[in-house]
């Protein structure tokens, strides 16, 4: 049974972290202050005028949020309080119901009166009775309320930012919310990073604030998944626009091709061209477009339309949360934009609204939205967390809205099944008839070649295990403190424990293989074991690419191949590997080999084929697989398995022998089998000491090292590069 990941969050900020008072006083007059600094450069009429419905004039943000302290905190709680203005409850009430009736959200540009000036004395009133309320120990729920009632302000803080950049964006002035405003720094474009599924828990958890609609807390399902680690950029999205990205009704849902057609979108929210470069609007005032800044103002479905475009999807808001808890690398996560996620806005499992006025805060909104995760450059500080939901309609662009791409795996296995069947269809074409080795390793492949270790003639894990206990604590003297253990094909990473246990100071372990089932078993059992190993998992074909994820560059990096794969290889692809090995990890890399030693000769046949049959039958699995994957016909048990010592190449061979002659299709191209004809599906050459140093030579390294244990031989060397 798989175990439900359950990470902290990447990123817990704490109060001290961005520092914010620790008091309550404290807390709420930096979280006023704030709002107040932000409209110092406007001018009366700045703050009285709404540019479109769905915005709000910032003298009525200031108001509002004050009115919800009057109304929630001070009202109930402080005997003999007299509000400050009895029309304010049905001016300034945002959208509560339960607390009575409201002016009308479109025409809140119509209210000249009261004045900015008096709605800044309405605050300073506030301000005072909220001073002599905080002054007190404040009772459990009071406190919950204050914690509301800043974060709802902050909200407005991010609000009145969005709003006040519209109003200027439609004078032919341009003016700018603040010209020394800061924007996001542009960088490079992303890279996809690859996610593990299985039971996870979204939601928050233990957050000293949380919104109700961050919970409860609870388990959901996901396949594995590739996620971007940086947003999409504004150059990007020129090459969607530049290859008709707003012209293809074919990348759109239909409401979103509705809209763009009628509001006649060709562009992100704000962008003019001015016949020869595009600009736009920002905080700071109009800027040209920057290629390499991250693109915003855009509508879920015109991110939906550019996934499809790029060949990719949005994440679901699950897959989100669980990429940045799980420390995979992800930057601009709450600082650049929030993102568009495929997550409509519902409720979560056992969600229930409160019964009082408050309770009408998120619940009620859980229909016709969608989901943003993140933050944005102009989300308060400490304001953000990885449960934080953010909503908006799916057409609505004035919010600073981006998007991160997301893949599924399959479509990357759908990819690996081409070159499967192109490797397959090569080798079956090529005389003598041959298989690349690595196609073993489907999931019945790897739990097979697990059984073949605990055959009785199976001596090099057994021995290789056994030198590896012995001289684990002489291994772990090569391994520096704090370095990335990476290892290729890691299978169960059972030997891997040895110098997790010998090397505790190792800081993060990387097992890269071709086969999602055994990364997926590993990594839970090692997650159990060591739970404070960071795991990245990587699927991959090392032979194609080695690679250290991004978070974990920096570290030193210590390679580790044990099991003799490396005699699975021809000598010209085994030093092939050996260089890009050494190219990968540097100069002043090690890499920790285990290869098994010459030997008599019915020791190492008995060992490839064993009386039980289990090898013949991991080798029989490739046809299986083939005949699954690729549509092939093999009649499996047509073919017998052989087991053959090359001397003259040093190497046992492994075969697939026809019974009879016979024909076999595989996607539809016929290949003709004479009796006793052979498929060749792996070698594994052994080594001496001085044979293995040759060839370490030839690939860039050097011998810092080797062991080599009694019979049955087998060798452990520590490379260095040369």
């Amino acid at each position: 049974m798989q175990a439900i990941v359950d990470n902290e969050p990447a990123a817990r900020v704490a109060a001290s972290a961005v520092g914010v008072p620790s008091t309550a006083a404290g807390r709420y007059a930096a979280v006023r202050g704030r709002t107040e600094a932000l409209v110092a450069a406007l001018d009366a009429e700045d703050m009285v005028v709404q540019s479109m419905p769905d915005a709000s004039p910032a003298k009525w943000h200031l108001a509002h949020t004050t009115w919800f302290f009057e109304t929630f905190l001070l009202g109930p709680n402080v005997p003999g309080y007299q509000v400050f203005d009895e029309t304010f409850g049905f001016l300034f009430n945002s959208y509560y119901e339960a607390v009575g009736p409201r002016h009308p959200r479109p025409m809140r540009g119509l209210l000249t009166r009261p004045s900015v000036a008096r709605v800044l004395d309405y605050r300073r009133y506030v301000d005072r009775y909220m001073g002599e309320l905080l002054s007190h120990r404040l009772e459990a729920d009071i406190e919950a309320l204050l914690h509301l009632g800043l974060a709802h302000e902050e909200q407005h803080q991010e609000l009145l930012v969005m709003d006040v950049q519209h109003l200027f964006a439609q004078s032919p002035l341009k003016p700018a919310f603040d010209a020394r405003w800061a924007l996001p720094s542009p960088g490079r474009v992303a890279r996809f990073h690859r996610i593990g599924g299985g039971p996870v828990r979204i939601g928050a958890q233990d957050e000293p604030f949380s919104f109700d609609n961050e919970g409860p807390r609870h388990t959901v399902w996901l396949e594995p998944f590739d996620i971007a680690d940086r947003l999409v950029t504004n150059g990007q999205w020129l090459a969607f626009m530049a290859l008709g990205g707003y012209r293809r009704a074919d990348l759109w849902l239909s409401d979103g091709w509705a809209q763009c057609r009628e509001e006649g979108w060709e562009a992100p929210l704000y962008w003019q061209h001015d016949g020869e470069v595009w600009s736009h609007m920002t905080p700071a005032g109009w800027r040209p477009v920057d290629p390499d800044a991250a693109v915003t103002h855009i509508s879920y479905y015109e991110a939906e339309a550019y996934a499809r475009w790029a060949g990719a999807r949005l994440p679901t808001e699950a897959e989100w949360e669980h990429a940045v808890r799980s420390r995979q690398g992800l930057e601009q996560v709450d600082d650049v934009a929030w993102q568009w996620t495929a997550s409509a806005y519902t409720p979560y499992p056992g969600f229930r609204a409160a019964d009082d006025a408050v309770g009408e805060y998120n619940g009620k909104f859980m229909s016709g939205q969608m989901v943003l995760r993140g933050g944005a450059s102009v989300t308060p500080p400490g304001h953000s967390r990885p449960s934080y939901r953010n909503f908006y309609r799916p057409g609505q662009r004035w919010m600073f809205s981006g998007l991160r791409l997301a893949r599924d795996v399959h479509r990357e296995r759908e990819d690996e099944r081409d070159v499967f069947l192109r490797d397959t269809l090569a080798g079956l074409s090529a005389s003598p008839k041959t298989m690349l080795p690595k196609y073993f390793y489907d999931g019945a492949g790897s739990a097979l070649f697990e059984a073949i270790c605990d055959t009785p003639e199976y001596y090099p894990t057994r021995t290789e295990k056994a030198l590896l206990t012995g001289i684990a604590a002489d291994l772990a003297s090569y391994i520096p403190e704090g370095a990335v253990l990476l290892e290729l094909g890691s299978g169960a990473s059972e030997k891997t424990r040895l110098l997790l246990d010998a090397a505790p100071g190792i800081a993060a372990y990387v097992p890269v293989d071709i086969s999602v089932d055994a990364l997926d078993g590993a990594t839970e059992r090692l997650a159990s074991a060591y739970p404070a190993l960071a795991v990245h998992p990587v699927v991959a074909d090392f032979t194609r690419s080695i690679d250290v994820p991004r978070a974990l560059e920096g570290h030193p990096v210590v390679a580790f191949f044990p099991g003799s794969t490396i005699g699975n290889f021809e000598a010209d692809d085994a030093v092939e590997l050996l260089r890009a090995v050494r190219g990968r990890l540097g100069p002043e890399a090690r890499f920790i080999v285990g290869a098994d030693q010459v030997k008599d000769v019915p020791t190492l046949t008995a060992a490839y084929d064993d009386a039980e049959g289990v090898t013949a039958a991991f080798n029989r699995n490739m046809l299986v697989r083939i005949n699954r994957e690729l549509g092939g016909d093999f009649d499996v048990g047509s073919f017998e398995h052989r087991a053959v010592w090359n001397a003259q190449k040093a190497r046992i061979e492994m075969h697939l022998a026809s019974r009879r002659a016979q024909r076999v299709t595989v996607a539809g191209q016929a290949f003709d089998f004479a009796a006793g004809e052979t498929i060749h599906t792996e070698n594994s050459h052994k080594f001496t000491p001085a044979s293995f140093a040759a060839l370490a030579r030839s690939g860039g390294w050097e011998v810092e090292r080797q062991w080599v244990s009694d019979d049955p031989a087998f060798g452990v060397f520590v490379l260095k590069a040369v």
